[in-house]
Formats: structure tokens, C-alpha cells, sequence
């Protein structure tokens, strides 16, 4: 009888300890995700001569955005994040996506994916992501985002795109939904600068 029981135990022991091997958190209702108000249209080839491709890099990122959560910033010292809200992948992937896309929509510049191998000459455009997230002290989601842009056989120009976008409450979908708007208004910001 006692080595029945014991053969019982085991595996429900093993089905006990499962949750934490998965990570053990809550997983969210939804996952939320950045996207872009202008695409560039499928079936259309776009033939790239010099200097009129690029390549988007992933923005480097603060370890509060090394994450698939959302910052909330309390003030110049707390940081938060906010319940129940979680990206589909890192702020920096979506946004590097939403920048590529809007530039391939709105310029006549060939979007090159950084992972492609070419032997063509690119302008590059990298940077930082320094903020993406929740200010409840302006009820506004807030995105600072640095970039540098390289072009072969030219000096590196830098600029700095900020978007504030007011957020009519602190749940997930709305801040999303204001995240959303003000990386499209940053995403068309730098469109235009790198298409001049």
C-alpha cells in the first residue's frame, strides 16, 4: 500500500512543480502590438540604386525597456510597470519594424533587413530607444527615441524624435492604443527625415 501511494505522488509532485519550470506567471488576456498606419503595398518590386537603400538596426534600450512589459514613469527615479500589459516581443523590435515599414511606405528608399546579407552599400539607421511607456503624472504615454543616420561616404547626422500622446485611462488597450498612435507620429517624423 505504501509504495502505491508513493508511485502516485511522484508524478503529481512533477505536475506540481511544472508551473514554475514554465515561468510560473500569469500568463495576460492579450498581448499587445505596434502597427503601422502606412504599408507599403505587396506585389511591388522597388529596384534600389546608390544611396537609395537602408538598413533599420534595433534601438539600443534602457534596461527598464529590456522587457515586454510597459514602463510606467512615476517620476525622475520610479519606474513601475504597468499590470496586465505585455508586448508581443520587446519595445525595440516592434518599433524597429514600424520604422522600417513606414519608411518603405512613405520614401522611395529600399528597406533592407539587417539580418539579409548584401554587399550594397546602405545608409544605416541605428539609435536609441530612451523612453516608450506610460507618464500618469501628464496622463500621456510618452516615446523618446535617438537616432544616428550613416550614409556611405558621409557624415553621421543624428536627431532626437519625441511624441507625447494624451491616454483617456491607465488600462492596458487604451495605453496601447496611445503607444500605437505616437510611434506612428515618430515613425513618420523620421520617414520624412531620412527620405530628404
Amino acid at each position: 500500500m505504501r509504495m502505491k501511494r508513493f508511485g502516485l505522488l511522484a508524478p503529481l509532485a512533477a505536475l506540481a512543480m511544472l508551473p514554475g519550470c514554465l515561468g510560473g506567471a500569469r500568463v495576460p488576456d492579450a498581448l499587445l502590438t505596434l502597427s503601422p498606419m502606412a504599408s507599403r503595398p505587396a506585389a511591388q518590386p522597388r529596384t534600389a540604386g546608390a544611396g537609395q537603400a537602408i538598413t533599420v538596426t534595433t534601438p539600443g534600450t534602457p534596461r527598464a525597456l529590456a522587457t515586454s512589459r510597459v514602463p510606467v514613469y512615476v517620476d525622475g527615479t520610479t519606474i513601475q510597470y504597468l499590470a496586465g500589459a505585455q508586448w508581443v516581443a520587446p519595445p525595440a523590435d516592434l518599433l524597429r519594424g514600424l520604422v522600417s515599414e513606414t519608411i518603405a511606405a512613405r520614401t522611395n528608399l529600399a528597406v533592407l533587413d539587417p539580418s539579409l546579407y548584401t554587399q550594397a552599400p546602405t545608409a544605416v539607421l541605428s539609435g536609441q530607444l530612451l523612453r516608450f511607456g506610460l507618464d500618469p503624472n501628464g496622463q500621456d504615454v510618452v516615446i523618446d527615441y535617438e537616432c544616428a543616420l550613416s550614409r556611405p561616404d558621409q557624415a553621421v547626422v543624428t536627431n532626437r524624435f519625441s511624441a507625447r500622446v494624451p491616454v483617456a485611462d491607465e488600462s492596458p488597450a487604451a495605453v496601447a492604443a496611445a503607444l500605437n498612435d505616437a510611434a506612428n507620429q515618430v515613425a513618420a517624423e523620421v520617414a520624412a527625415w531620412v527620405g530628404s
